[in-house]
């Protein structure tokens, strides 16, 4: 299989996410791919699908992914049902870190048990 096919899951991701100033070559038997993605959390998530296709250190690609926004982790749009806890569950793994982002948050939250559909949420970098 060629070394684009095999990656090509990362490639659709990367327009998913709308990766910006994006491109894709091959040089030999090594993809190589650059970009830059909105958050660290985008970034993650294009490096978790390269370990998934290639292995945790794979030597036939070669990503130089940037982070636009450095300033926060994430941010996130609110879905109807979801909770603070919820949402620290999806980004950190640790529902109990739903502290940290309604510390980041208190502009816009007054209560950390009560969020409404489509706020925009600052996931902060811990």
């Amino acid at each position: 299989m060629a070394v684009k096919e095999k990656y090509q899951p990362v490639l659709d991701l990367g327009e998913a996410l709308n990766i910006q100033n994006g491109d894709v070559w091959v040089e030999g038997d090594i993809l190589k791919v650059k970009g830059m993605a909105k958050t660290q959390y985008e970034k993650n998530i294009i490096w978790d699908k390269i370990k998934e296709i290639g292995g945790e250190k794979p030597t036939d690609i070669k990503a130089n992914i940037t982070v636009e926004d450095e300033t926060v982790y994430h941010r996130h749009i609110v879905a109807s049902g979801e909770t603070l806890g919820k949402i620290a569950k999806h980004y950190y793994g640790d529902a109990m870190k739903y502290k940290e982002i309604f510390a980041a948050n208190t502009d816009i939250l007054k209560n950390p048990d009560l969020i409404h559909p489509d706020q925009v949420l600052v996931i902060p970098n811990l």
